[in-house]
């Protein structure tokens, strides 16, 4: 990505936000700052950019609205009131608009996948078709979600502004729950031949430092933040030349981020003086902790198991309690924590994943029970459909059957 597409994506969300809170209407706005968007790409090639590129584009995004408003069938009318907004020079150097835009993209009319992707179109600055790549679904269906997430902003009313402050608090969940989930699809993705997708893992953290930017005083924002950061400061050393799955443990740690550690790991302890904590900085402990351990052997499995503790009492989620049995067999023995796994599947929730069987299986291994180890590797290879993980886990199976345990 050259020097050009990377302001123009970081400016995007900042002009959209602009011109929507201008004219009231999303949709518009997106068209216009789409042609502003392609009209830069062109000019400042061969003119070289500008020295307020933001205005330049802001402005640029207004006429286009003034030529929508005179399209419309009520010339006249129409005409009148796309004078009266024309944008004035003052809006060239308004405050950063992309927080209230994140906010309106993670409306609670919205569903979470709709929510995802109008935030990684309007915010992120992707493609239709990039967002249709990275959820491995076909353009059409895409854009019709888009589509339908905007109608239902439309519908809503919701009006260009950061929401009331007795609302606020319940919208920024949704909003870091949407980062969290863009990050963890990108991360390690659900589907295909990739394992994990670099260029959205890397817009998910820009968009979080955006936000946390503008709302520095939220601690689980900070810890979400943090958990990224140290959660990407592994991803050179998780996959191999060919693109192979290598597991925590066989990582050369080398590889890591270091520089990457440091900031999370600052980033984490500055946000736990901030009074109670929360999930999101729980995790980034977590991660700091095997971040921080020299090798494998060095992780502090005890203290890992008491903050899954704490966060499996704060959280229903059933991945984090198949992670906090991870950790209490570490500490405890594959056996203790192979009735913690067996609860899960009875409970549901992770009936049927193949993550489920893939713990199974490693537990099964320390247990010192090959086949049953042998027979979840293969189990869980056939649920997911990663293709990565999947020859992740034959390949643990055919490694042992080979050794001649099975």
């Amino acid at each position: 990505m050259n020097e050009i597409e990377q302001l123009l994506r970081e400016l995007a969300p900042q002009v959209l936000g602009a011109v929507t809170r201008r004219f009231q209407d999303f949709t518009a706005a997106e068209d216009a700052t789409q042609e502003a968007m392609i009209a830069a790409a062109g000019q400042w090639q061969a003119a070289g950019i500008p020295d307020n590129p933001r205005g330049w584009l802001i402005q640029v995004a207004c006429r286009r609205m003034a030529d929508h408003f005179r399209s419309e069938s009520a010339r006249k009318a129409r005409e009148a009131q796309a004078i009266a907004n024309r944008c004035p020079p003052e809006m060239e150097t308004a405050e950063d608009d992309t927080l209230v835009l994140m906010f309106m993209c993670c409306h609670p009319s919205l569903t979470t996948s709709s929510a995802i992707a109008l935030t990684l179109r309007a915010v992120a600055g992707l493609t239709t078709s990039q967002i249709a790549r990275a959820f491995l679904v076909p353009e059409t269906t895409m854009a019709q979600r888009i589509s339908r997430a905007k109608q239902s902003i439309k519908a809503s009313g919701v009006p260009f502004s950061m929401p009331p402050v007795e609302e606020r608090a319940v919208q920024l969940r949704s909003v870091r729950h949407v980062l969290y989930l863009i990050f963890s699809e990108a991360y390690t993705s659900s589907e295909g031949a990739q394992l994990q997708d670099v260029e959205l893992s890397r817009e998910a953290i820009r968009l979080t430092r955006v936000v946390h930017r503008m709302l520095p005083e939220d601690p689980e924002l900070a810890g979400l933040l943090a958990l990224m950061l140290l959660t990407d400061a592994r991803r050179t050393a998780r996959s191999g030349p060919g693109g192979e799955l290598i597991p925590l443990t066989k990582q050369d740690r080398s590889l890591w981020d270091r520089d990457r550690i440091a900031e999370g790991v600052a980033i984490l302890t500055a946000s736990l003086t901030r009074g109670s904590v929360g999930a999101y900085q729980l995790q980034a402990a977590i991660a700091a902790l095997h971040g921080e351990a020299a090798g494998a052997d060095d992780t502090d499995w005890p203290q890992i198991l008491a903050l899954y503790e704490l966060l499996r009492r704060m959280s229903e989620n059933p991945m984090v309690r198949l992670s906090h049995a991870v950790a209490f067999a570490m500490v405890h023995g594959a056996g203790k924590g192979l009735e913690l796994v067996d609860a899960l599947e009875t409970e549901g929730g992770l009936k049927g994943h193949h993550r489920l069987a893939a713990v199974r299986a490693h537990l099964f291994e320390m247990a010192g029970d090959p086949g049953e180890a042998v027979r979840n590797y293969r189990l869980a290879a056939s649920r997911t459909a990663s293709i990565p993980e999947r020859d992740y886990l034959i390949n643990q199976a055919a490694r042992i059957s080979g050794s001649g345990g099975v």
